[in-house]
């Protein structure tokens, strides 16, 4: 395996290490555990943890958890935006219903959850209507390929509302006919495989690898060929794989069919019905976790170098000079464009982060960009091809404040400069920019980190990614890995079922939805 960035140490780095050993003596904190990053995979550890440990005789009592977060906030990849005083989500946005642990967390900690279409379906925002929300148009950089019809007047009535869904839903089968049941059929087949890591710890081993993971639920092949391939072998058709699969692929991951068939069919399960959020920021479910775990957050604290040593274990400095003694250490961040020193070096296979770049605007859209004549021709959700003359991956509507007045969230690959905004834009009140390290560039056959980095107590739960980038898939592979720390402590090993452990919440593995 290639050594992974995160193996370097830069002139910078050293710099900052240097002068941090020159000042002062450092402060040092001891902590059982320490989880790098605050994102979703680091909190649900946290909770995981709590709930696994102390649960017999034989579990370790592992309470005192310390988690370091870079940023000023819990969250990670999940963070809102707002516009003229309007909240969107920014990053991670929707969860699909039978992502179980996201759904217990949110009843666990109280949270409300807002109904959510897709940003294929639509832009996220209650304030756009069902019935719009089913507006959408595939782009080839010059005309629309696809339509579906326009929303009916909001006077409309039940049954007209009724009709007009049903002539759009028979416009996508005129145009893609059966295939659509054969994508649905592959996606299903998929979640099926994927809800086997909800079972019962008695028939649900403890994984040491992604690989032995992926294999045990039989998803392994699927990270093996591209989406491509798995589609054209399920009988879908070129002409449904070229339009409305890469229109899903290039919103919901930023790439196109040669990723992974099963990060490929995680994104194709991101435009199913009955998609949800968290009313104010899923962000809200890591920073819950993390209180109703009673961890100790700190935030601002970047970690830049992890050291074992036999006696304090694990000593993790960071850029403010302090030491943390951990028995145990958990990185819950992507490594791929971090720069922590690891001594002795750890090995990762050398992977690249997608970065979408997220733009938000209010304003309006220029019709003549779109070759039509009115602004109100163009549909909410405006997806692409992959074709080299389309310089956004999506927009879609997030709001409507009037008729030449709306929130639009554009994805795309490359920063959307003022000079091509002024040119998609008929007028622009307001603009913000993020750029996102989202998601890896998943290719097939992929390749996986360890999940222990060097046989000890070193752990890494974003080695899963590389499989498929969630919410869910983050707390999947959090509550692996601590079952596997518990297992591990407590005697238990390699793929044997954890009869031993038992959660403090017996009914966790079983939900009543």
């Amino acid at each position: 395996m290639a050594p992974s960035k995160a193996r370097r140490l830069p002139l910078l780095l050293l710099a900052r290490l240097f002068f941090a050993a020159a000042a002062e003596p450092p402060v040092s904190t001891a902590a059982q555990v320490c989880v790098v990053g605050a994102g979703i995979s680091g909190a649900s550890l946290t909770y995981f943890l709590k709930q696994y440990s102390c649960s017999s005789v034989n579990a370790p009592c592992l309470t005192d958890i310390h988690l370091l977060e870079r940023r000023n906030t819990a969250g990670g990849r999940t963070a809102t935006v707002t516009i003229s005083g309007d909240t969107f989500e920014a990053g991670a946005s929707i969860i699909h219903p039978k992502n179980f642990h996201a759904v217990r967390f949110a009843s666990l900690l109280g949270l409300r959850s807002t109904s959510e279409s897709s940003e294929f379906q639509s832009g996220r925002n209650a304030s756009v209507s069902s019935s719009s929300s089913s507006w959408f148009g595939i782009w080839d950089g010059s005309r629309f390929l696809f339509k579906t019809l326009p929303p009916p007047p909001p006077s409309s009535s039940a049954v007209y509302r009724r009709i007009h869904s049903f002539i759009n839903a028979l416009l996508v089968f005129r145009r893609y006919g059966l295939s659509l049941f054969r994508m649905n059929r592959f996606v299903n087949n998929m979640i099926e495989n994927f809800l086997l890591y909800y079972k019962d710890f008695e028939s649900r081993p403890v994984f040491e690898t992604v690989e032995e993971m992926l294999k045990w639920s039989g998803l392994y092949g699927n990270t093996r060929r591209t989406l491509k391939e798995e589609l054209l072998d399920a009988g879908v058709s070129p002409l449904l794989i070229s339009e409305l699969v890469t229109v899903i692929t290039r919103i919901n991951y930023g790439q196109d069919i040669s990723i992974s068939g099963l990060a490929g069919a995680v994104s194709l399960a991101g435009s199913d019905d009955g998609l949800w959020s968290v009313d104010g920021g899923n962000w809200q479910l890591a920073a819950g976790l993390i209180s109703y775990s009673n961890a100790s957050l700190h935030l601002n604290e970047e970690v830049i170098s992890v050291t074992y040593d036999e006696v304090n274990n694990y000593v993790l400095g960071t850029a403010n000079g302090i030491v943390y003694n951990c028995g145990i250490t958990v990185i819950a961040t992507p490594l791929d464009e971090l720069n922590i020193l690891f001594s002795p070096p750890v090995s990762i296979p050398s992977r690249r982060l997608q970065h979408t770049f997220t733009t938000f605007v209010r304003g309006l859209l220029n019709p003549k960009y779109f070759s039509l004549s009115h602004a109100s021709e163009i549909p909410n959700l405006v997806g692409t091809v992959e074709v080299p003359e389309v310089p956004f991956s999506s927009i879609s509507v997030l709001k409507k404040y009037g008729e030449e007045d709306m929130s639009y969230k554009i994805f795309s690959r490359a920063p959307m400069h003022d000079s091509l905004l002024d040119e998609i834009f008929s007028t622009r009140k307001e603009t913000v920019r993020i750029d996102w390290a989202a998601y890896p560039h998943f290719e097939a056959p992929e390749t996986f980190s360890p999940i222990i980095l060097d046989g000890k107590h070193l752990y890494y739960i974003n080695s899963f990614e590389n499989a498929a980038s969630t919410i869910e898939t983050g707390a999947v592979a959090a509550e692996n890995v601590a079952r596997l720390i518990v297992s591990r402590l407590s005697g238990e090993h390699r793929n044997s079922p954890a009869k031993t452990i038992r959660s403090k919440d017996r009914d966790l593995p079983h939900l009543e939805l």
